[in-house]
């Protein structure tokens, strides 16, 4: 047997694959995309049928030389980029860039990392799918019309630099709609009634709450009304009116899907998109797991579809008979439906082998890594679990006209939750209520009436934003990462406590966006564009055609805006801060690298500064001040200003008290079950002062 050329994209993916393979198999990477098109020019040739002109990459030149001297001396070549519309592309592209024959059978394609995937793709390889390359393509000749054609609009209109692209513009339009929302929302008062009751000579008092009156539906408006409900009751008395026991039973939630995944990750662990996605690349891509060797250690993590392989439920059944018991295993196999319009190219997000749980996993890897696998892995297990079966008591208990309302509910199997508790925190609301019988008179121990006013929509998080583009059919899994760190790296959008919100300078942008090209940030046609790019890669329609129908009204637009908009200027933010040359207040610039703190003389003085912020804290070393400042890899410490005389540094925030046992500088930290507390940095003394004392 001959020597045959495997290529991916990235090194650990090579390093993975290359285990599974033989000594006839070398595996190279070809470090992402090798060609592209030209970032100094359009690049697409719009009289000529949007025919683009792609170029090497530069720094690629030596890779592709080496790349093409391998494939010449291999008897067979294969090509294994990622399974999606993008792997399909970068293959494309080395055919070309290689001068491979395009007729022969080079593109292989798995799901997960795993030694049968590989040997099994490596047995069925296929030409490349030319539909699916024209509506990559088509989707990136799109996206280069937008931002060359309305980019240098908004150099010319407002700040140089800046740019729009197709449907990061969408997100930003909702962004900047959800603010408006927010900004207008006009507040309603109402009231609400509860009473805390128990059983005639009882101890354990229940709550109930006020929902009807004369069997409709109650709304109070304000105190006077609150109050006329308070007296009447007073002068009633309550009793049982109707009891309902009844078996619940809780399915668990489908596997993950790359919106689901971001979604759970950003609320469970705190992980933005970006990160979901760049710790999932490396589970994929593989892990030296003790035991198991080098694996992927769960499948391709672009996916919009919640199907799962016959081979891995057969897997997963297993494993819970024999780690739960027979009665974990649901008695029909479980189906769980996608949701409409999907590509359903790929299985669900899952561990490729059920085996390795997260007790083995953790040895491996990471504490991020670990706590994303686990997510993953919980989550699919509970999959191909047997439902959660709980008994439910709900109550009505009427006081003359009015009618009061309260439920409860227990836990007669946990089912799937014994390895996926996401009821948990709605468990601990459920109210504890005691054996009663109707027309069972019961007491009052307290009634309370409290003002309310209705709230504004929230603002979008990372994950209610992902949710809100799915729903809507904005973008596809591969997408959502990249639209929400554009945004934010554009500062066209700010996290403000783990919401975005949209900065002046997003607005401004949006405004013009909406008003002269309002087909770009149409969620509906946005949508309908995604339909179509779909449609080119079955086949159904040429790429060249959707393009053609987006741009030529796109053309009129920028002839309009070039005319009509108007220079608009953004004011740099004043400071406190005196540039110790000149005497001006200095302004906040952004830069590549960040915000700055620059004199507003320039070019007469280029005075330029670093924006530190500080904390009301002495140093515990001199006397200096504590500053936040950030490491390399951007997680947030604590060092002294007169670094580098003094070597002060923290990962936790210091605070001014001292241990009041070694005298040595405190910390302050977060505890989820007890809140905020201070703790001695000394490792020694393990004093700690809990803020919230009920909580010690």
């Amino acid at each position: 047997m001959g020597q045959s050329l495997v290529i991916v994209e990235s090194p650990a993916k090579a390093k993975t694959i290359k285990k599974y393979l033989g000594k006839n198999y070398i595996v190279e990477a070809s470090m992402g995309h090798v060609r592209d098109l030209p970032k100094s020019q359009l690049g697409v040739n719009i009289e000529e049928n949007y025919n683009p002109k792609y170029i090497t990459i530069r720094g690629k030149g030596e890779l592709l030389g080496k790349l093409r001297k391998q494939a010449k001396k291999s008897d067979k070549v294969y090509l294994a980029t990622d399974p999606d519309r993008e792997g399909e592309a970068i293959s494309w592209h080395l055919v070309h860039a290689l001068k491979l024959d395009e007729d022969k059978k080079c593109r292989i394609e798995f799901n997960e990392i795993t030694k049968s995937s590989i040997k099994k793709a490596i047995g069925k390889p296929r030409k490349i799918n030319d539909n699916v390359v024209d509506a990559q393509q088509a989707r990136r000749i799109l996206d280069r019309l937008v931002g060359y054609k309305i980019s240098p609009i908004l150099w010319q209109k407002v700040k140089w630099g800046l740019s729009a692209g197709r449907v990061q513009s969408v997100a930003l339009r909702m962004v900047c709609d959800r603010e408006k929302e927010i900004n207008d929302f006009i507040p309603k008062e109402y009231w609400t009634i509860e009473c805390e009751v128990h059983k005639i000579n009882g101890k354990r008092a229940f709550k109930i709450k006020l929902t009807k009156k004369d069997g409709k539906k109650i709304e109070i408006n304000n105190e006077k009304e609150a109050q006329a409900i308070f007296d009447e009751l007073k002068n009633g008395e309550f009793k049982v009116k109707k009891i309902k026991n009844s078996k619940k039973n809780k399915n668990p939630l489908a596997p993950f899907t790359t919106s689901t995944l971001q979604q759970d990750a950003y609320r469970k662990l705190n992980f933005s998109t970006k990160k979901t996605m760049s710790i999932a690349q490396q589970l994929y891509e593989g892990i030296d797991v003790k035991g198991f060797g080098t694996v992927g250690l769960i499948t391709y993590m672009r996916t919009d579809s919640v199907r799962i392989s016959k081979e891995a439920k057969e897997a997963a059944a297993n494993y819970i008979k024999e780690t739960y018991g027979e009665e974990y295993i649901p008695k029909t196999e479980r189906i769980f439906k996608s949701k409409k319009n999907i590509q359903d190219a790929h299985e669900a997000i899952r561990p490729t082998n059920v085996a390795i749980n997260p007790e083995i996993a953790k040895q491996n890897l990471t504490p991020q890594q670990n706590k994303l696998y686990t997510l993953i892995w919980r989550r699919f297990l509970a999959s191909q679990m047997a439902s959660c079966i709980l008994d439910s008591t709900s109550i009505v208990i009427e006081n003359g006209v009015y009618e009061f309302r309260a439920s409860g509910s227990k836990v007669k199997f946990d089912g799937f939750m014994k390895v996926y508790e996401y009821y948990k925190e709605e468990e601990k609301k459920v109210v504890k209520i005691p054996e009663l019988k109707e027309d069972e008179k019961l007491e009052e121990k307290s009634t309370d009436k409290e003002q309310h006013f209705t709230q504004p929509p929230a603002r979008y998080s990372e994950a209610s934003l992902v949710k809100t583009l799915e729903e809507n059919g904005i973008g596809r899994p591969s997408t959502y990462a990249p639209i929400i760190s554009t945004i934010l790296d554009r500062k066209y959008v700010e996290r403000e406590k783990k919401t975005l919100k949209p900065t002046e300078l997003g607005e401004i942008v949006n405004n013009i966006v909406s008003e002269y090209f309002n087909q770009i940030v149409d969620l509906e046609f946005t949508a309908d564009m995604e339909s179509n790019l779909d449609a080119v890669e079955a086949g159904k329609k040429e790429w060249t055609d959707v393009v053609d129908k987006f741009y030529s009204p796109l053309k009129k637009s920028i002839e309009i805006a070039e005319k009509e908009i108007e220079k608009i200027t953004i004011e740099d933010k004043v400071t406190d801060v005196i540039c110790e040359k000149c005497g001006k207040n200095m302004v906040i610039k952004h830069g590549r690298y960040g915000d700055f703190l620059a004199c507003p003389g320039y070019p007469e003085c280029k005075n330029t500064k670093p924006i530190v912020e500080e904390i009301n804290v002495k140093c515990p070393k001199c006397d200096g001040k504590v500053q936040v400042k950030k490491s390399r890899k951007g997680r947030k410490f604590f060092g002294c200003s007169n670094y580098p005389e003094c070597d002060f540094v923290s990962w936790f925030e210091p605070v001014e008290e001292k241990c009041p046992e070694c005298g040595s500088y405190m910390v302050k930290k977060h505890s989820k079950a007890k809140g905020d507390y201070y703790q001695c940095s000394n490792d020694e003394c393990k004093f700690k002062k809990y803020l919230d004392e009920d909580k010690k």
